[in-house]
């Protein structure tokens, strides 16, 4: 700690030692420091206060219909993007500031320095921007912040209504590339549908059911056909009884018809009444149908049954004459009854053959219906999912038009200006009442510097221990200097004037501080 405290007494004389010149580069510099900060042009700050006001009456009346944007978020990217080259261009057009630029590189510089200067400051939570910048004309400086609030401005009008566009030009290339997606998958079901047609019914049911279906009715019809068929039996056995009494009482009455008095009533009742049923059936069917082959292929048996039977009667004529046919009604109705239910007989047997078809066909298809089900729910499933999204973009596609409608009516915010561009009357730069003490605490880090700097390169040593440390030698003995009065009397003459120096140094740059207060508070 003492040799510390040596080395530090040590300098502290070398540099005392060389006080004038550094006292002298002191008042130069402080001279200098001093010129300079009184030669500093005055700036003058313009500023203006601009509110934001992001609510809108319109905003909840469309929630849910358009989309909603976060105009403080969007608000607050403007506001610190807006000191862009494009714009500092666009500022220094509006200011009339590059009329004395001519040359690229000054045109350069004074984007450069508008950019630097330009201040655009948020107090936050009450979106209140203050814009504000400094130059030494104050007419130039209220031109730039006028010139600012008209770009801050009109940088907020038209960025949501691009964004609309390009969200609905997006859109619109989805929707288009979906409605390609739907042809194509509307195209196989209709190739799939065709394909498998047999498969498909209007009531939606599937194979099984339509198996379950066609059973039920198969034996819905064989069950009618058991009791029509029963139904004939037992008309054919009261007719034979009728026939054996009729033949009784006609054996009592023979007479002998002509063969052109031979009939067939019963035969010409089941014909007629099998006629009238293909009427019936023609009106309903087409000649393909089953039921109006199987009745005109039953008419057909019936006429060859008539034309032998009456053969026959002929013969029977000829070798012996004939019974005598009766004419009772109950013959006559049984007769009826009999070829009505030979009618019915047949149009049932062809029903359940048709069903018996039908039943085959649906059971065959059985073994193919999963993979065709499969296949068709895939198709299905596809399309329902593309259609399901070309829907959801055709909404979005309407919902961004009338976002973009409604920001054309409402605006992205009110910009409201709440204190015009104005020019403070006193310049807010230099801060000279700061900048003279500064310039004098320069001035006397510079005059300690240069004698510093004067002992180090003309070094002294002020005792013997210094020099034996520095030389490495042995020291035999030292020398005292007897000081005369004379000598001190000089000494003492030197310091007041050093002294009285310094105090200059320093009394003139008190004064030129108060001097300059003055002037200040009195301009104010």
């Amino acid at each position: 700690m003492d040799e510390i405290f040596n080395q530090f007494f040590a300098l502290a004389r070398g540099v005392w030692k060389h006080r004038w010149p550094g006292l002298l580069v002191a008042w130069v510099v402080g001279a200098i420091g001093a010129a300079v900060v009184l030669w500093v042009p005055d700036k003058y700050e313009a500023s203006a206060r601009i509110y934001v006001d992001t609510q809108s009456i319109l905003k909840p009346l469309m929630s849910g219909l358009a989309v909603q944007p976060n105009v403080e978020q969007q608000v607050v990217m403007l506001s610190r993007t807006l000191i862009s080259r494009p714009n500092v261009e666009k500022l220094i057009r509006m200011a009339d500031l590059d009329l004395k630029e001519k040359s690229k590189e000054a045109q350069e510089d004074l984007i450069e320095r508008v950019t630097k200067t330009l201040e655009i400051k948020n107090t936050g939570r009450d979106n209140l921007y203050t814009l504000g910048f400094r130059d030494p004309s104050p007419e130039k400086a209220k031109r730039v912040v006028q010139s600012l609030v008209s770009i801050f401005v009109e940088s907020s009008l038209g960025e949501s209504r691009k964004d609309s566009d390009t969200a609905k030009k997006f859109i619109d290339e989805q929707i288009k590339t979906y409605v390609a997606k739907l042809e194509e998958a509307e195209g196989r079901l209709k190739a799939f549908r065709l394909k498998n047609i047999e498969v498909q019914t209007a009531d939606g049911k599937d194979m099984t059911g339509r198996l379950g279906e066609v059973t039920n009715q198969l034996n819905q019809a064989r069950l009618e056909l058991r009791e029509a068929e029963n139904a004939r039996d037992a008309a054919k056995k009261q007719l034979d009884a009728e026939k054996a009494q009729t033949a009784a009482l006609n054996a009592k009455n023979l007479q002998i018809e002509t063969p052109v008095s031979i009939q067939t009533p019963e035969i010409d009742a089941r014909i007629e009444a099998q006629k009238r049923n293909l009427d019936n059936l023609l009106q309903r069917f087409t000649d393909q149908h089953p039921d109006v082959i199987g009745a005109r292929k039953l008419v057909k048996e019936l006429e060859d049954q008539k034309r032998k039977e009456v053969a026959e009667l002929r013969k029977a004529v000829v070798a012996a004459p004939p019974p005598l046919v009766s004419n009772s009604p109950a013959y006559q109705e049984l007769s009826r009854m009999l070829a009505t239910s030979e009618v019915q007989v047949a149009s049932l047997r062809a029903r359940v053959g048709e069903y018996d078809a039908r039943f085959n066909r649906a059971r065959d298809m059985m073994k193919t219906a999963p993979q065709i089900e499969a296949e068709f729910s895939q198709l299905n499933r596809d399309y329902a999912i593309n259609k399901k999204n070309y829907e959801d973009l055709v909404a979005r596609r309407e919902s961004a038009a009338l976002s973009g409608d409604l920001d054309g009516a409402a605006g992205l915010a009110d910009f409201r200006l709440i204190d015009p561009p104005r020019v403070a009357p006193q310049p807010v730069a230099p801060n000279r009442l700061l900048l003279l003490p500064l310039a004098l605490l320069v001035a006397i880090g510079a005059g300690i510097a240069t004698a510093f700097v004067s002992s180090q390169l003309r070094a002294v040593f002020f005792d013997a221990r210094s020099l034996r440390d520095t030389v490495g030698l042995p020291l035999l003995g030292v020398v005292t200097l007897l000081v005369s009065d004379a000598t001190k009397v000089k000494e003492k003459t030197d310091l007041r004037k050093f002294i009285a120096a310094s105090s200059g140094l320093v009394g003139v740059f008190i004064l030129g501080v108060i001097v300059l207060a003055v002037i200040t508070k009195q301009l104010g």
